[in-house]
């Protein structure tokens, strides 16, 4: 765990910024500082957070928030299943809060180091997890507190945090040429359902499954490598 906690701290330290800026801007549309906290902590996703205050920003209501930050979320029945020989030791109060705690960042660091290690496992897995949810409820929290008080930042283009954190993010994921077709697929698609006036993360979703489709073909034509 305490491996773990290590780290993630680079990632952590990331998470903190785009943490802080989400805070501003969801204060900025009217969520209250317990508000976030609430959220970050019961909810802890940043992508589908930053959705669901959209959608209130748009005046949607709270089913229409709750559908778009479930839909955005779909990834982490992938991200799950894909630990299933990690958390298959653990008790089912553990493993739900595992689940819970885990998220991209400490699920990427984790799968990384597991390449590299096999004897890396669940414990480096809660360790680096805790730290992520401590340290985004925190800066999420601080920066509606900010908010709250400080002008429209939306203007200093603060909102580009949480575009260049997943950039940052996708570039650890980045595997060779292999990952060309299938995210460029799910990038074109993304776009074209957007451009449609599709609700944004259900243009996500469908990008992600155009992209998974086509890395399921290369994957059975042996293009894609191991």
């Amino acid at each position: 765990m305490k491996h773990g906690a290590l780290a993630i701290l680079p990632l952590a330290a990331g998470a903190a910024v785009y943490g802080f800026a989400f805070g501003l801007l969801a204060a900025q549309v009217g969520f209250p500082w317990w508000g976030v906290t609430l959220m970050s902590g019961m909810v802890h996703a940043g992508s589908s957070q930053i959705v669901a205050v959209e959608q209130f920003a748009g005046s949607a209501s709270v089913l229409g928030a709750a559908l778009a930050g479930a839909a955005l979320n779909l990834r982490y029945i992938g991200i799950v299943a894909s630990l299933s020989e990690i958390l298959s030791g653990l008790s089912l109060r553990m493993k739900l809060l595992t689940i819970h705690i885990t998220g991209d960042e400490n699920w990427a660091l984790t799968m990384a180091e597991r390449a590299k290690d096999p004897a890396i496992g669940a414990r480096f897995l809660i360790g680096s997890g805790l730290v992520m949810i401590c340290v985004w409820t925190v800066s999420t929290t601080l920066g509606a507190v900010a908010g709250s008080t400080l002008p429209n930042l939306e203007q200093f283009g603060l909102g580009f945090a949480f575009t260049a954190a997943f950039i940052a993010m996708a570039r650890g994921l980045w595997r060779g040429y292999a990952n060309l077709l299938p995210w460029s697929a799910s990038f074109v698609t993304t776009i074209a359902a957007v451009s449609l006036g599709t609700p944004k993360a259900y243009a996500i979703v469908t990008g992600a499954i155009c992209g998974l489709v086509i890395s399921h073909q290369l994957r059975k034509r042996g293009k894609t490598p191991k």
